[in-house]
């Protein structure tokens, strides 16, 4: 198998990030690619205005890319924050004020795939508390997320990057997949499998995917150390990913990792470009 039987997709949130958010669409037109995802595009508003949704959807449309993930608010990403929707006040509300906006951009563009991030345990609020309040956004989210015909994915990070993030293993954000579903009856959430993150904390990434594959709805990847292409680490992602790929996993695979001194389309030197475009 190998890379050119995968599905690749770019995050324009990390790589293209030296062109305004509107261009990126098309540099990853010109580099190949069809299929894109980002993170929340607008970190300083949970709802930003119309006209700024409708230039971001034409940006897409205008380049042929079609948006195959998008995130929740999340706070300031990059940045300190790792997500809001377990934070107890102002940024729970935030978050509960997006979960519309964004299923509903997700539905314009056809992007069947959203990710809501944990978010980091605040000093002096009860952890408890805080995954209840997780719990009942998580609902609301997955809720959304199948009203468009989309899932919602649960994502792992890792706790020397976020120590203050509580899922920091594969088994804990499965934990929480589980739970959403218990409470939904919808059976959309996902686990959001990032070969990146599963490494910076030490799992074994080809038991994880033997363990999990059937519950993953999406994949992302990077080299370790470094977080950068494929080949400037120590990771068999070629290998991982038919891991997968024999696993059962059909979808998509983003690329999340950070260009470093090879900025555009030379970011993407690894992958051929008869793999870049989506089947």
């Amino acid at each position: 198998m190998g890379y050119a039987d995968q599905r690749f997709d770019v995050n324009l949130s990390i790589l293209f990030t030296e062109l305004p958010l509107l261009e990126r669409p098309a540099a990853a037109a010109a580099a190949g690619f069809t299929a894109v995802e980002l993170w929340w595009p607008w970190i300083d508003t949970p709802t930003p205005p119309q006209e700024e949704l409708d230039a971001l959807r034409k940006a897409l449309d205008d380049a042929g890319t079609q948006l195959v993930g998008l995130n929740f608010y999340a706070g300031e990403l990059p940045g300190p924050d790792r997500g809001a929707l377990s934070l107890p006040g102002r940024e729970s509300d935030r978050f509960r004020a997006n979960i519309e906006v964004a299923a509903d951009f997700a539905a314009s563009v056809g992007c069947t795939a959203l990710n809501a991030l944990y978010g980091n345990r605040v000093d002096g609020a009860d952890p408890q508390v805080q995954d209840a309040l997780a719990l009942e956004n998580l609902v609301l989210a997955a809720r959304a997320a199948d009203r468009v015909g989309a899932i919602l994915l649960v994502e792992t990070l890792n706790k020397p990057e976020s120590p203050l993030y509580p899922l920091v293993s594969a088994p804990a954000a499965i934990e929480v997949v589980d739970k959403v579903n218990a409470a939904t009856g919808l059976g959309n959430a996902k686990f959001l499998l990032d070969v990146y993150h599963l490494s910076m904390n030490g799992e074994n990434v080809s038991e994880v995917i033997a363990a999990y594959a059937d519950r993953t709805g999406h994949v992302q990847i990077a080299d370790n150390p470094g977080r950068g292409a494929p080949g400037t680490g120590s990771l068999p992602l070629e290998q991982l990913l038919d891991e997968l790929k024999a696993a059962g996993y059909e979808g998509f695979v983003g690329l999340e990792y950070k260009s470093g001194d090879r900025p555009g389309a030379e970011a993407f030197d690894w992958l051929p470009a008869a793999a870049r475009a989506a089947n």
